[in-house]
């Protein structure tokens, strides 16, 4: 768990990057702290993965600094974390053992200390190429964790992985929490958002909100409509200029009045029923990004 008394493991302070005349990330502050779940968030284009590469010393900031346990980004510094990108750093024409064995190398341990689960090791004679993703996966993880990182990086750790899968997967990413180790995942999944202690939300290249799930979502909230009808409603919500969205064939309208709802509805010649119900984590992210 978190020490509120420990230096952070990893922090970028007002960092921007620029490509030219293109700013990718502009003047973002970031910590992760020991035994800390960090949700990093973002629609494509945010800047997220360009923050990372930054906090990872892949990439120099324009501007502003990024503190690696303590000191600059350095090869040696860089051993002490565990990073599973959205390529995964798998060899694909390598097989399972061949790859644990790479890596356990690259990082000066035994491979008997990258954790196989039972249907990996069955498959450790295939090709990493002939594997499932979801298996890829999670061969990735456990190679991310042969050394015993301090902190890990994780890019959308679980996608195309199936549910048994990610709740696997994020039972190891608990464990490693608990005895101390930090975390930094982007994601895209509600059921990863709830598992981070903090979310870091970006929009526009900026932070656009930080704090946890409750604190981002801050008593947001929308008008949902049920209506027999609702392609129509949907359409003249729409045309009214209201913020539509659908859950199914509910519709939710975000930053309206319910008496605006109805009026709408009414003018429309639509039977409804309205409900102002709690903002989902989606759309209080379309309403802060607004904001920006």
């Amino acid at each position: 768990m978190r020490s509120a008394d420990s230096a952070p493991l990893l922090t970028a302070g007002d960092v921007t990057r620029r490509f030219g005349s293109f700013t990718a990330v502009d003047r973002v502050s970031v910590t992760v702290g020991q035994g800390e779940i960090v949700g990093l968030l973002g629609a494509n284009g945010a800047g997220k993965t360009t923050l990372i590469l930054m906090m990872l010393g892949l990439l120099a900031p324009s501007e502003g600094h990024i503190q690696l346990f303590g000191t600059t980004p350095s090869r040696e510094s860089r051993r002490r974390l565990g990073y599973v990108p959205q390529g995964l750093l798998l060899y694909l024409d390598m097989t399972i053992t061949e790859n644990v064995s790479f890596n356990a190398a690259a990082f000066g341990t035994s491979a008997d200390q990258i954790d196989l689960n039972d249907e990996l090791q069955e498959m450790s004679d295939r090709l990493v190429g002939s594997i499932e993703l979801g298996w890829q996966r999670q061969l990735a993880f456990a190679c991310a964790l042969g050394h015993h990182p301090q902190l890990i990086v994780l890019d959308e750790p679980t996608a195309g992985v199936d549910p048994l899968a990610m709740a696997r997967l994020w039972d190891a990413i608990r464990s490693e929490a608990h005895r101390g180790v930090g975390v930094l995942a982007t994601t895209h999944y509600m059921e990863e958002v709830q598992q981070c202690d903090r979310l870091v939300l970006m929009a526009a290249e900026k932070i656009a909100a930080e704090g946890t799930l409750a604190e981002i979502i801050a008593g947001r909230t929308v008008v949902q409509v049920t209506a027999a009808t609702w392609p129509e409603a949907f359409v003249a919500l729409s045309d009214a200029g209201l913020e539509v969205m659908l859950a199914g064939r509910l519709i939710r309208v975000d930053a309206a009045d319910i008496s605006e709802v109805e009026r709408t509805l009414h003018s429309a010649r639509i039977d409804a029923e309205l409900a102002v119900v709690p903002a989902s984590l989606d759309e209080a992210m379309v309403a802060v990004s607004s904001t920006r």
